[in-house]
């Protein structure tokens, strides 16, 4: 017997993605501004009609059963399409026509994307930019439900059912005080193993570059002697410039603090340097002429890396 497509109301599809992202009803019921009583019966009701439950409970909170599992993508797509009519009515109201949404990580802002928008934004100069700095799990997540239409995200990010390109290839480097004992002579490298002897200043440990990074000191068996964690390639620069750590970071986003902090920059051995990002967008025909304006751009760069805008 098919269900009654009545019973299923977008609220409580959106509280049920909310918790499961969140692990947690009550996490899940505040981003709606939803009592946790209400959230209760919302989900409740929702199991007594499918007839299974959809989230198993425990002091730690919730996780989806596999009816919950096969429930949540479907869930996802249809909380992604509300946000994105959303979106758009939002934009007829103001009167724009075009508004592109991009979420993207800290090493794109301090690479290769500016750049980029800003050649796109002379080819489209009617489109609105909406931009967010987001770690890339947050940033998949904001495609995923619809607040954004493109991410770029790092390759070490899960980005399952999204589809992805690569839009910029870097390589990571050791970013240093002039002086320092690890400062190599003109052209030659640094061990990862000699640079892990050394107190860090880093992103935090859940972004994909630290994770990159931590990667690769597992592989060799040392810690990571994170001294401090920052939020900008300005403040890793700063904190490098002040003797409190060396840094690992993209060449893009080391030359311009090497340039005016005078510190120095020597190229890596016993890691994998390069450091790809990823566009990622929700699979389909549903990206805006705006997204696919962008997608085009970044395509074009790579097949002809010298033209303008391109990395």
């Amino acid at each position: 017997m098919r269900f009654n497509l009545n019973r299923f109301d977008l609220t409580t599809l959106r509280l049920f993605v909310a918790a499961v992202e969140a692990g947690s009803l009550t996490a899940g019921a505040e981003r709606l501004d939803l009592s946790l009583a209400a959230a209760s019966k919302r989900v409740a009701e929702l199991e007594s009609h499918l007839g299974t439950p959809l989230l198993q409970r425990s002091k730690r909170g919730v996780v989806p059963t596999s009816a919950g599992a096969t429930l949540l993508p479907h869930a996802m797509e249809m909380v992604a399409r509300l946000e994105q009519m959303a979106l758009a009515m939002d934009d007829v109201r103001a009167g724009l026509f075009g508004h592109l949404r991009l979420w993207a990580n800290t090493s794109a802002f301090g690479g290769f994307l500016p750049a980029l928008l800003a050649a796109y934004g002379k080819a489209h100069p009617g489109v609105v930019l909406d931009l967010q700095d987001a770690i890339s799990e947050d940033a998949v997540r904001g495609v995923l439900r619809g607040a954004a239409e493109l991410a770029v995200i790092g390759d070490n990010t899960a980005a399952e059912g999204l589809r992805t390109l690569v839009c910029d290839v870097d390589e990571l480097v050791l970013l240093l005080p002039p002086g320092h004992a690890l400062v190599p002579a003109a052209g030659g490298s640094v061990a990862l193993a000699d640079v892990l002897q050394h107190d860090l200043v880093a992103f935090g440990r859940t972004t994909s570059l630290t994770r990159q990074l931590a990667s690769a000191a597992e592989a060799i068996q040392q810690p990571l002697r994170l001294r401090a964690q920052v939020r900008s390639f300005d403040a890793m620069g700063r904190m490098v410039a002040a003797g409190l750590g060396l840094a690992v970071l993209p060449r893009k986003g080391a030359l311009p603090y090497a340039h005016a902090l005078g510190l120095r920059i020597a190229r890596l051995q016993g890691m994998t340097t390069e450091r790809r990002l990823l566009l990622a967008m929700r699979p389909g025909d549903g990206l805006s002429a705006a997204a696919l304006a962008l997608v085009a751009m970044v395509q074009n760069s790579l097949d002809h890396p010298h033209a303008k805008g391109a990395t």
